[in-house]
């Protein structure tokens, strides 16, 4: 009999399944665990924990008598029940924690890792010929799409550019409410759907597990044609309008043109190459400009490989970084997404799309709710954990260079080259969330004073000496000189503290 296989929640796509290359025996009986001990560890998101059985289940369902699908308490306990002492392979799992437990069973055989575009090794290769310091995402971006062969013509890059955020930086249409654009797909629930919403139910009543936030109707994909009609429709209706907006935010219009595709991905309902080989065909074809899909294509063969990667070549001391020596906890509010106390409009708006549906676009992600974050001083591993836990495309390997790295700039600049973060003006400028907010983006001090702008200033003075040296920060370090109320702005910093903003 060909070697039973093991697959992870997050390993759902027939890509994980194709023996050759790595892959494991054709045909061979597949062993998938529902372990609880996960939902024990972390509150996680209800919509996240949703999802992640309904997709779980959906496979098993697909798979029929291949699948020995077990619920139990933990991994090891699952694998007793289902293949006691009998030799699995696995592909490489995409947490360290999962690899250090495969790596500990005597009979299990790791695989390469599938779902990305670089195997770990000709990744290390690259970094380790630059250093292994500052890895520029635009250098390695390059690499790949030059390894590849996308968005090429020829030797060249499609448009003339390689980078065509110039084109992609748009604020919101003046006095639009939405951005206008096709909707994205919405699966439809079934029993399935039912059976997990009534476990989860369960689970919190008589189990003691606990989750934060709503679960609604299911919104992301759940399996892999779902996840092939989510495609389908961003490219074929959304991707043209995708590029020009795709960093400015509207109160009443949270998915605007994003590809929603992020779960599909990091659940392996798709595989990468696929995404922006359809992106790739949009733009030759004629149905999608070139800094349209050439913003989508930087998400994915860009961010997403270059975060995956660093995840892995960093290592495991990168998780406790914490350069700026950030420490204060997460204030409740903010743990149980309690949108309602917050007056400030920008996070109130986002904070409830967190709560509501388990997902925000990145924009809101990283200038509001970590800029906020890292403006007052949170320890960054904690803030890691809540995105982690609190967002439906959220995994370690996600979330901690995304946190510790870009947001938090708890890594000193070892992944960016400055922190990320700015007063009320830039939010001003990039969506509509400020006209009808009870503080305003111009003022520093006051009842009215914004809280990123005032947040933004104590930032800059309370890390002046390590970040003054720095030629991106300089200018805006020695702003500090020109404001004559920066006591009277630290006074109420300091007052304002953790409560709701």
């Amino acid at each position: 009999m060909a070697t039973p296989h093991w697959l992870f929640g997050d390993q759902l796509g027939p890509h994980f399944l194709t023996p050759g290359d790595g892959g494991p025996d054709r045909g061979a009986p597949v062993v998938m665990i529902e372990a609880r001990s996960v939902f024990r560890r972390r509150r996680f998101h209800r919509a996240k924990a949703h999802l992640v059985l309904s997709a779980m289940r959906h496979r098993a369902a697909e798979l029929g008598d291949r699948v020995t699908y077990v619920k139990a308490e933990t991994y090891r306990e699952g694998l007793q029940q289902a293949f006691p002492e009998q030799p699995l392979t696995v592909h490489h799992p995409t947490s360290r924690a999962a690899l250090r437990l495969v790596s500990s069973l005597p009979d299990v055989t790791v695989l390469p890792a599938r779902g990305f575009l670089v195997p770990h090794a000709d990744f290390r290769a690259w970094a380790d010929g630059h250093g292994g310091q500052r890895l520029l995402q635009e250098d390695f971006y390059r690499w790949v799409r030059r390894g590849h062969g996308l968005l090429l013509d020829g030797d060249a890059p499609a448009g003339g550019r390689w980078n065509h955020d110039h084109d992609n930086r748009e604020p919101p249409p003046k006095g639009a409410r939405t951005l206008g654009a096709p909707a994205p797909y919405r699966p439809r629930e079934d029993d399935l759907d039912a059976e997990v919403r009534h476990d989860l139910d369960r689970w919190e009543r008589d189990e003691g597990i606990r989750f934060v936030g709503r679960d609604g109707p299911r919104r992301f994909p759940a399996t892999r044609r779902e996840a092939l009609a989510a495609l389908a429709r961003f490219v074929e209706h959304r991707l043209a309008g995708f590029g020009p907006h795709e960093d400015a935010v509207l109160a009443g219009d949270p998915v605007m043109s994003h590809s929603l595709l992020s779960s599909s991905l990091n659940l392996g309902l798709l595989d990468p190459l696929e995404c922006v080989e359809r992106a790739e065909d949009a733009w030759r074809s004629g149905a999608a400009p070139v800094n349209s899909v050439e913003g989508f294509v930087r998400q994915i063969a860009g961010w997403r490989e270059y975060v995956w990667q660093l995840y892995w070549y960093f290592g495991e001391d990168y998780r406790h970084r914490n350069a700026l020596r950030h420490r204060a906890p997460l204030p409740e509010w903010f743990l149980e997404l309690d949108a309602d106390a917050v007056t400030a409009r920008c996070l109130a708006t986002v904070l409830a799309q967190v709560r509501d549906t388990g997902w925000t676009h990145h924009i809101p992600r990283l200038m509001l709710l970590g800029s906020h974050a890292l403006q007052r001083g949170w320890d960054p591993a904690a803030v890691t954990d809540w995105f982690h836990r609190c967002f439906v495309d959220g995994y370690d390997w996600v979330m901690l260079p995304n946190v510790v790295g870009m947001s938090q700039y708890a890594d000193g600049g070892r992944m960016t080259t400055k922190p990320y973060t700015s007063g009320g003006a830039y939010v001003n400028r990039m969506s509509d969330l400020c006209g009808p907010c009870a503080y305003r983006p111009t003022d520093r001090v006051g009842e009215a004073a914004c809280p990123f702008t005032a947040g933004y200033w104590a930032f800059l003075h309370r890390h002046r000496a390590r970040l003054e040296p720095n030629p991106r920060m300089t200018r805006a370090v020695r702003g500090l000189d020109r404001l004559s109320d920066l006591d009277e702005l630290l006074r109420e910093d300091k007052r304002r503290g953790d409560g709701p903003p």
